[in-house]
């Protein structure tokens, strides 16, 4: 699903297999100010990343196709920028390679489940930290 962009509103791609999860998220962005698409895995993500400039990414870890970890990995090679703009979810916590993917230091997580308030207040903590070190600049 994808929404118009009218111009005036920031951009976000959400990266969601779970279609009720993925239809939470576009509510909560779309509230926030943002236009939203959405992909099933990272693959379908890979397909659309380049056709806007996206200030913000909401990525499952546990997708089919691409998981959340080589989509990472995509960004880190082809849109660096959006590294520190990623919020990764999960609720598999067990896993050792999720573990130590969630330990890296540049990776910004929210645990599932979360609520629509949970949501909203990484995104601003993102979106805060991103005008901060713009404003450095």
């Amino acid at each position: 699903m994808t929404t118009q962009n009218n111009g005036n509103k920031r951009r976000a791609l959400v990266v969601e297999d779970e279609p009720m999860i993925s239809r939470v998220c576009e509510r909560v962005l779309i509230i926030e100010g943002f236009d939203v698409d959405c992909a099933s895995d990272g693959l379908a993500a890979k397909e659309i990343i380049n056709s806007y400039a996206y200030e913000l990414c909401l990525s499952d870890i546990r997708t089919p196709g691409m998981n959340g970890i080589e989509f990472y990995q995509y960004l880190e090679q082809e849109h660096p920028e959006l590294i520190n703009r990623t919020i990764f979810t999960t609720g598999d916590l067990l896993s050792p390679a999720i573990k130590d993917f969630l330990g890296m230091e540049n990776i910004t997580f929210i645990p599932k489940p979360f609520t629509p308030y949970d949501l909203k207040k990484k995104v601003r903590e993102v979106i805060d930290r991103q005008a901060c070190l713009q404003s450095e600049i």
